[in-house]
């Protein structure tokens, strides 16, 4: 493998998170989640961070020789998208992705316990996001980067996304 910037990108409960951890064990690439740049750290509710903060910050990560960033985010990610070596879309059967939400939703509410920001209307307003991400937000993504379709890469898991780089 001869990566060493790779931009996953994909729907909620698409495994993002799960194949940019697994990757990192395996390169030895640190992994960013785009969510720690996006939002405020405050437990009790979501705020974006402003513009300034967030662009700082993804500049930090961006300056590195190596990374993995993976989130959801697009429309101020074109210097991510650009410096990619690899840029990798999951996109598993929308019924996964919709447990996988709802499972977080209940790990982080009843289990964790530290997220009190997590509330029924939030995962509903998730659900149902999730529900119509193909056919909307995923289609303004591929429009967004089709000048980097040379290095996009399209898998429904890890083990198809490892299938891939290493051939």
């Amino acid at each position: 493998m001869q990566y060493r910037k790779i931009h996953i990108i994909g729907a909620p409960g698409s495994g993002k998170t799960f194949c940019s951890i697994k990757l990192q064990e395996l390169i030895k690439l640190k992994a960013h989640d785009l969510d720690q740049i996006f939002w405020q750290q405050n437990k009790n509710v979501y705020l974006r961070s402003n513009e300034e903060s967030r662009t700082e910050k993804l500049n930090q990560v961006l300056s590195q020789e190596r990374w993995i960033i993976e989130g959801v985010y697009y429309k101020w990610l074109a210097d991510a998208f650009c410096d990619a070596d690899l840029i990798v879309f999951l996109n598993p059967p929308v019924l996964l992705r919709q447990w996988r939400i709802f499972k977080r939703f209940l790990k982080r509410k009843f289990i964790l316990g530290q997220f009190r920001k997590e509330s029924l209307a939030s995962f509903i307003e998730m659900y149902w996001w999730n529900q119509k991400f193909d056919d909307d937000n995923m289609l303004r993504i591929l429009d967004f980067t089709a000048k980097h379709k040379s290095k996009i890469i399209f898998c429904k898991n890890y083990n198809e996304l490892l299938s891939k780089i290493n051939s």
